[in-house]
């Protein structure tokens, strides 16, 4: 079996920026031995797919347990490197949230700003940045390096003047970088030229959403993308063929 440490290290070197790593967005064993079978070479765990397939509403409506459960099957059935989607740290600290997913076998996560535990308000820049570290102090501390994925939502949120969020959204993503990030994530759906800008004024490997249904898998690569994740979108997408199959027997 591979260790820990040599998945760590595949999924950091696989962020190649204009040449992305996929990351299917998993939710179960099911989900992610499809996606083995597809034929990829890491998967992400996303919270939102995972609370829609116990009935629970996304934002940390499930516990941090109950995603260390759901982790710790996926990594029985499959051997990928595994991210996964902590979304604000479930009001834990970082070491709990680092000793709990190195427990289940993952090997990155994505942090996001927006704190749900405290009615969804936006982290400050220095104190997101601040709690980034505090993930990367931990991993180091547990021998394991941790592919840590900054994630803002500034965008998706449309906090603030649309006239300079690009410009508070790279501010606060390089001060992210600064305090140990590995990638950065600045999540939305993004035009060419707003992306480009990203990608070329960030320090560190960018993150894309991606449609799996919709877009084109080479057009993130010119625009300096390094990884590619799915979010929601392909649990949407299957769900919609579902229910196209499933209207013909009801």
């Amino acid at each position: 079996m591979t260790s820990i440490n040599e998945k760590a290290t595949t999924l950091l070197e696989l962020h190649r920026p204009g040449n992305p790593v996929i990351l299917p967005t998993v939710w179960d064993a099911w989900s992610a031995n499809l996606a083995v079978s597809a034929g990829f070479q890491a998967l992400t765990v996303g919270s939102h797919p995972v609370s829609d397939s116990i009935g629970k509403p996304d934002n940390e409506g499930i516990t941090f347990d109950e995603l260390l459960h759901r982790i710790s099957q996926i990594t029985a059935a499959v051997e990928l490197p595994l991210s996964v989607d902590i979304e604000s740290g479930y009001g834990l600290e970082p070491a709990r949230l680092i000793e709990g997913l190195i427990g289940a076998g993952a090997v990155g996560l994505n942090i996001e700003d927006t704190v749900h535990s405290e009615g969804g308000r936006l982290r400050e820049a220095q104190e997101h940045a601040d709690f980034v570290g505090g993930l990367r102090q931990a991993a180091d501390a547990a021998g394991v390096h941790m592919v840590v994925n900054a994630r803002t939502d500034l965008f998706v949120k449309q906090v603030g003047d649309e006239s300079d969020r690009v410009d508070r959204a790279i501010a606060r993503l390089k001060l992210a970088a600064e305090a140990g990030a590995d990638v950065l994530y600045p999540v939305g759906r993004h035009d060419d030229a707003t992306q480009k800008r990203l990608t070329s004024e960030l320090p560190l490997p960018v993150n894309a959403i991606g449609l799996p249904d919709q877009d084109d898998p080479a057009s993130f690569g010119p625009l300096g993308v390094a990884r590619v994740s799915f979010g929601p979108f392909f649990q949407a997408a299957l769900a919609a063929h579902a229910a196209t199959l499933l209207g013909r027997w009801s």
